[in-house]
């Protein structure tokens, strides 16, 4: 899919552009290989302990070392971090500020089974905050873009649409996603998790990271799950935000380290959240 190599963000931080830059490079070299598996007879192993399943695919590693080996040509000093990868080898760069945290396809029980809710998940990380994140889906020829503090997304057609978050404040009228109540490990969080789909107006599960796009589309009103790594949420996060979105923990600190996240459409609604979810 040919994008702009710049969103349309005025910054005069060099750094950023050529990463975002370089995020929309990588995410056209992974989209041809993902796509070259996607809906195609493929090999699943389970990389997860007995009685579990945690699947991978060649085209998750592939895309990976595709995504680590662009990073490393432009970036050589920046730190990667990614699902597939081996990363305590990718610690000894000269910036040990900035890091690339990187998911190859965010949603591979979706993209072994057929369904378009999988995405390649690209962030930049400063050592603070994500200040650039991408949400590539390949199938539906869709890219999300978190930058400046606003959202993108370039669509099949050519076009661009900066996104923005719905209005809606109280649980009764809200739209929830989660991927799956298998995440909640923690007896207590399903509880509170099973308590809060009781009150809104609808609970949809299976979106994967394309939940979190959807939030920003304006298309529902939240997304609470639980169990995230660092890669599974940081490039979703200012994709969420830029649209007036808002992500945390259930604590209301920051996500970027992963683990229990709410990610919801305004401030308000996500106080509301966040006080449902800790009563």
């Amino acid at each position: 899919m040919q994008l702009p190599r710049y969103a349309p963000v005025d910054t005069p931080d060099s750094l950023l552009q050529e990463a975002l830059a370089l995020a929309n490079e990588a995410c056209d070299a992974a989209a041809t290989v993902s796509l070259s598996y996607f809906r195609q007879p493929m090999d699943v192993r389970n990389k997860a302990s007995e009685g579990l399943f945690d699947p991978v695919t060649e085209a998750d590693k592939k895309v990976e070392l595709l995504i680590r080996a662009k990073v490393a040509e432009q970036f050589p000093d920046h730190n990667f971090f990614g699902e597939e990868g081996d990363n305590a080898q990718q610690e000894s760069g000269a910036d040990k500020t900035h890091t690339w945290v990187v998911d190859p396809i965010d949603g591979t029980r979706a993209f072994i089974t057929g369904m378009p809710a999988w995405g390649t998940l690209i962030a930049l990380f400063d050592g603070e905050q994500v200040v650039l994140g991408l949400m590539d889906q390949p199938f539906l020829q869709e890219r999300f873009v978190g930058f400046g503090g606003s959202t993108y997304l370039y669509t099949k057609q050519g076009l661009m649409q900066q996104l923005a978050t719905r209005n809606t404040a109280s649980l009764d009228k809200a739209i929830i996603q989660c991927t799956t109540t298998e995440m909640f490990k923690n007896p207590t969080e399903l509880a509170s998790f099973n308590r809060l789909a009781s009150t809104v107006a609808m609970t949809r599960y299976g979106g994967d990271c394309y939940a979190y796009a959807l939030l920003a589309m304006g298309y529902i009103d939240a997304v609470v799950e639980s169990d995230l790594q660092p890669y599974d949420i940081q490039a979703l996060i200012p994709i969420v935000t830029g649209a007036g979105g808002v992500v945390t923990n259930w604590q209301g600190d920051s996500a970027v380290a992963g683990g229990s996240i709410v990610a919801s459409a305004n401030p308000e609604l996500h106080a509301v959240l966040l006080d449902s979810l800790s009563s």
